[in-house]
């Protein structure tokens, strides 16, 4: 497997894992979340390992007064990703009671963990905002690519015409 497909596979579980550890189940939530959360912990981990390159290299040059004002943002909220994600998964492990100091210092961490975890929530989708050309790029989206391939072959315009065609014959939208 090479590096782009491990990134794509290692982004889309993590994403997923942190998208489902937000889900209520009724009966067997804070297992399903426990688990889910580790999960999630272990894929972030694999993320930061695989982009640390990026970030040592960010990292020398912060200084240097030539990066550009764009990704000295990204490394903020990279840095500020590392530093949330940090407490939140250190408290999700605290609140758990085995780990913790009594009711009251499981209260206490698990408030901590849910309000860490939101602001997390935010600054990943602020992340991902950031870094769409990259996301594209990865998985061979470009600009136009759908224009360049309907005018390199005139076909496709016709396939695409079609499939949607019978989808929209297919849905309640023309009947």
């Amino acid at each position: 497997m090479n590096s782009r497909t491990t990134k794509i596979i290692v982004d889309i579980l993590m994403t997923a894992f942190l998208i489902l550890s937000f889900v209520r189940w009724e009966d067997s939530h804070f297992i399903f979340h426990a688990v889910v959360g580790t999960a999630c912990t272990v894929f972030f981990a694999l993320h930061v390992c695989i982009h640390r390159k990026w970030l040592k290299a960010v990292t020398k040059s912060l200084f240097d007064g030539k990066m550009k004002a764009a990704l000295r943002g990204k490394y903020v909220v990279d840095v500020l990703l590392l530093a949330v994600w940090g407490i939140a998964i250190a408290t999700g492990f605290l609140a758990v009671g085995y780990f913790s100091f009594g009711v009251a210092g499981m209260a206490a961490f698990s408030r901590v963990h849910a309000i860490t975890s939101r602001i997390g929530l935010l600054l990943v989708i602020v992340h991902v905002l950031q870094h769409i050309p990259q996301i594209k790029s990865y998985i061979g989206i470009r600009n136009n690519q759908q224009k360049t391939a309907a005018v390199k072959n005139p076909d496709a315009r016709n396939r695409f015409g079609n499939v949607f065609r019978r989808l929209l014959q297919d849905s309640h939208i023309t009947k």
